[in-house]
């Protein structure tokens, strides 16, 4: 038996070295990169992703090295007392880490204080440090500190043209390749990643390589940069007005793009909320610029008209009853003032922007067929084919004589921004449809060779210059004319010009819209300068509070008054040019003599609360932009801190502000703060509440 069994124990041995010598998959091992991986090494050389710029080379993204911060604390890791390889002094580290970090104290020792492990890291904020952090804690020589490096993208510009540019990620823990996730970084993400290279060779058992054996060798490919049409000024001034615009009023949303008048060139688009990519605290992922239509209501009426032009259908002598019109089958629609201004030529019509007079120029001489063709001759119903992704093509789906006469004034149909500017772009050009476009340029950053480079293009003549000349004598009308519905842009050159709109917004829930006053969706289409156009300007704004055209006529009078400045035009404006931004770094636990000095070298006003040495807290929060136009408080270690006043403060700001010294904010109102409930000087306690009357700055009105 002992014979017998041994010869069956020696076939099968036999049988299995067979087996292994005739198969290829073992047990679902490949044995033949199995024995690969054991006798060869491919080592990786990972590309570099490109830089995005903006048309002023201002670097918008890119690669830096990035650091996780370990502390060891086992204390065997250490073999010389007089160099000590672990954390010795636990409250010492954790004191000198904390302000660096942006971390209090006691968050820092619940991470030194693990017992039984080998090393600890700190959490989200222990990770993804730069260089600057980095140093500082190196500067600090305290024992048992490490870094793990590693490389993330870094913007910044923080909250600057988000949407555009985008974000990336890395797709997992286990492979750290960056991959774009939105906008620019996205649509390009193969053109910006680049191709890694790698060697490949013969090693022996400790992993060396083998003298006189063959080495497979590719080289990376670098990733490519990409310039932008966004100029960095224009898009700061567009930021930089919705940011006031916020001040003074609520709403949903806020958009505003520019366009350069000659070229189609993107100059600046934001939309508000926006996000930092740094931090990816995004509340929505849609950009607003391109991928998520609506309603655009009285701004199409500039296209109705220049169809009905087109057509050789238009008499801007013709006249009209203005106020409500019945259609056929008893639907009453009327204009914003169903009163109505008697009877009225459709010029008049454009210039106060009436719904009827649009009803009344496709009743007697259009028809759905041409109206829907001229609106896709624009560009609308389709995309645009700018260079970002997920862009949508809107709706033209009219039918029913009440959806033709809807559609005429830009309700019942939906289009996105982008469209909305491209369509504007005959008015400047003579006619000349143009192709709207967000990058500039694609630059080899190996050699510096230009691979791609945008220029004008012209898409097909879709305007007479007389309908070209009409249409800028209504948009002027609209603006500089006496008491017409666009004179709350009127500047003192008289310069800008176009066409308002107020959209209902649709009941999502059923049928019709809905009726509340702030439920529109209010905006503004135009060029500037009328006498040489160099910019087409298009904003909106979702459910402003008063349902007011001012926070979009606000922002837009401040936007040109910028832009004047810059391309050296003679509109004045008081808003400066001189403005500075700045991202503010945590501050907390800094000597208040030393922040002072910091904001006072980077023009930032400030104002102290507090008799105490030490900063805090700070409103705004670390990694927040802000300019010298804002204030920034610090709130000191004063354990007798006193309510500060905020009469003239934004309700953000102060709210902010007060929370943080310890108080409970009530509001009562919109905009600014025009009273406080606890008077200046009064000491705090703990559970004090405080109510704030707020007020816009401006006066709000139905225009």
């Amino acid at each position: 038996m002992v014979i017998l069994g041994s010869l069956l124990l020696f076939c099968l041995m036999i049988g299995r070295v067979i087996q292994l010598g005739l198969s290829a998959e073992i047990d679902g091992v490949d044995l033949k990169k199995l024995a690969s991986r054991r006798t060869t090494r491919t080592d990786i050389e990972e590309a570099k992703r490109g830089s995005i710029y903006s048309s002023n080379g201002d670097i918008l993204a890119q690669n830096v090295s990035s650091y996780k911060l370990i502390a060891y604390l086992d204390s065997k890791r250490t073999t010389n007392e007089k160099k000590p390889q672990h954390v010795v002094n636990k409250e010492e580290t954790a004191e000198k880490l904390a302000p660096i970090l942006g971390m209090e104290k006691d968050e820092v020792l619940t991470f030194l204080n693990k017992e039984g492990v080998y090393q600890t890291e700190f959490g989200t904020k222990g990770k993804g440090l730069n260089e600057l952090a980095k140093k500082q804690i190196e500067d600090l020589n305290l024992p048992g500190l490490g870094f793990i490096e590693s490389f993330k993208r870094y913007y910044p510009k923080g909250n600057f043209a988000s949407y555009t540019v985008g974000y990336t990620k890395t797709v997992s823990d286990e492979d750290s390749t960056i991959q774009g996730e939105m906008g620019i970084e996205k649509q390009y993400n193969e053109i910006l990643k680049g191709e890694d290279g790698y060697t490949t060779y013969q090693k022996d058992l400790r992993g060396y390589k083998i003298a006189d054996t063959p080495v497979i060798k590719k080289d990376a490919v670098q990733g490519k940069d990409i310039y932008l049409t966004i100029d960095s000024n224009i898009q700061f001034f567009i930021e930089q007005a919705i940011n006031n615009s916020d001040r003074d009023y609520d709403w949903e949303w806020f958009h505003i793009t520019i366009l350069d008048a000659k070229t189609g060139a993107v100059l600046g688009t934001s939309t508000s909320p926006s996000f930092d990519p740094n931090k990816r605290d995004i509340s929505n992922y849609l950009d607003m610029l391109l991928q998520s239509p609506y309603e655009p209501g009285s701004t199409m009426k500039t296209f109705t008209y220049m169809a009905a032009m087109e057509n050789g259908v238009y008499n801007g002598s013709e006249t009209y009853e203005s106020g409500v019109y019945v259609t056929q089958d008893g639907t009453e629609i009327g204009d914003w003032n169903r009163n109505g201004w008697g009877v009225i030529s459709f010029d008049k019509g454009y210039a106060m922007s009436s719904n009827v007079g649009v009803i009344n120029m496709i009743h007697r001489h259009m028809s759905s067929v041409m109206l829907r063709q001229y609106y896709k001759k624009l560009g609308f119903g389709k995309k645009t084919g700018i260079e970002l992704p997920s862009e949508s093509k809107g709706n033209l789906e009219f039918k029913y004589e009440t959806e033709i006469y809807n559609a005429g004034f830009g309700q019942g149909i939906t289009t996105t921004p982008i469209q909305n500017v491209k369509a504007m772009t005959p008015l400047t050009n003579d006619g000349m449809l143009l192709e709207p476009f967000l990058i500039s340029k694609i630059v080899d950053s190996s050699t510096g060779d230009v691979v791609l480079e945008n220029k004008k293009d012209e898409i097909e003549r879709v305007a007479s210059t007389e309908t070209v000349q009409k249409m800028i004598s209504l948009m002027d009308d609209c603006v500089n004319g006496i008491g017409n519905t666009g004179s709350g842009y009127r500047i003192d050159s008289g310069e800008l010009i176009g066409k308002t709109g107020t959209a209902q917004i649709a009941n999502e829930r059923g049928g019709g819209y809905l009726s509340g006053k702030e439920d529109i969706i209010s905006s503004f289409s135009g060029i500037y300068p009328k006498s040489n156009p160099q910019v087409i300007i298009y904003a909106s704004v979702k459910r402003p509070s008063g349902g007011s055209q001012k926070p979009v006529s606000n922002a837009v009078k401040e936007i040109v008054g910028n832009v004047s400045k810059y391309y050296g035009n003679s509109d004045s404006s008081t808003t400066s040019l001189d403005i500075y931004n700045y991202t503010l770094p945590n501050f907390v636990n800094s000597k208040v003599e030393s922040v002072k000095v910091s904001l006072e070298s980077n023009h930032i006003p400030y104002a102290i609360l507090g008799n105490g040495e030490k900063v805090v807290r700070q409103s705004p929060n670390r990694g927040e932009v802000i300019t010298s136009n804002d204030t920034m408080y610090l709130i000191t270690n004063d354990s007798n801190l006193t309510v500060p006043n905020v009469v003239g403060l934004s309700s953000k700001v102060a709210k902010d502000v007060l929370q943080k010294m310890g108080l409970k904010v009530h509001l009562e109102g919109v905009g600014y703060v025009t009273a406080q409930s606890v008077g200046e000087g009064v000491p705090i306690t703990t559970g004090m509440e405080i109510q704030l009357s707020l007020a816009p700055k401006y006066v709000v009105d139905g225009s």
